[in-house]
């Protein structure tokens, strides 16, 4: 009975957050996300609350506030060298949910599975968003501040903003921030001392991976929009940091 009546809170505190946070976010005027990005992201909150509580909340708040927030840097300069995020920066539901459903079928999962499978979905959900922050900063970064960019697959100087290509700033400043998002995990009890390694070595391989495919895939298929690719980019990220953890 008293596990039933703290589950039920849970749900009741999730949705009672989610709704007055981003009720606040709705008036202030720098808008973040479209309306319906912002219908999302309610969503996505009262499930990250719902099934993993405020810890689970941390992560994905400070991901979404960090990796925002990069996107309006330099941001006159970025749209006048037309490698601006569209929207002017603001964000959709496409946004919300390639940044965040990978993280989010983690975050479910472990209401099905205990431990010690539970734990390595924390460790995905947890990884997932080092993943899309590292790759967030990396290309904000890149693109602001980058001196010279190249293509990964043939290290040849190209545009910043050309899809694959990479910088050092950017790279350096990409990392930063997933060690940086896996120590505050660490910090608030979500994962290990060992998980941040984990989420920090997944974050790399799957931001490279994405670079990759970006540099040779996404302009050939159609299909194959920004989205499904950080959609991609995110699952590699869990997938990774869970195998490093389950072998190691």
């Amino acid at each position: 009975m008293l596990d039933t009546l703290s589950w039920s809170n849970s749900w009741t505190i999730a949705i009672a957050v989610n709704t007055v946070l981003l009720g606040i976010a709705w008036f202030l005027p720098k808008k973040l996300l479209t309306p319906l990005g912002y219908l999302n992201a309610l969503i996505l909150g009262v499930l990250v609350w719902g099934t993993l509580g405020w810890r689970g909340y941390v992560v994905v708040l400070f991901y979404f506030l960090v990796g925002s927030g990069l996107t309006f840097v330099a941001m006159e300069q970025k749209e006048a060298e037309g490698i601006a995020e569209e929207r002017s920066g603001m964000r959709g539901a496409g946004n919300v949910w390639s940044s965040a459903l990978t993280a989010t079928i983690c975050a479910i999962a472990t209401l099905f599975f205990p431990s010690p499978i539970k734990e390595l979905f924390v460790l995905g959900y947890v990884a997932s968003f080092c993943t899309k922050l590292s790759d967030t900063t990396a290309s904000e970064v890149g693109k602001a501040y980058g001196k010279t960019t190249y293509l990964i697959t043939t290290l040849k100087s190209v545009p910043r903003g050309t899809e694959g290509a990479v910088s050092l700033e950017g790279t350096l400043a990409g990392a930063i921030a997933s060690v940086i998002l896996a120590v505050i995990a660490w910090a608030i009890g979500m994962i290990s001392a060992i998980g941040i390694i984990w989420c920090v070595i997944a974050a790399f391989i799957a931001t490279t991976v994405e670079s990759l495919i970006g540099a040779t895939l996404e302009s050939r298929l159609t299909w194959l929009t920004n989205d499904i690719v950080n959609f991609i980019n995110t699952v590699i990220g869990a997938i990774a940091a869970i195998l490093l953890a389950y072998i190691f």
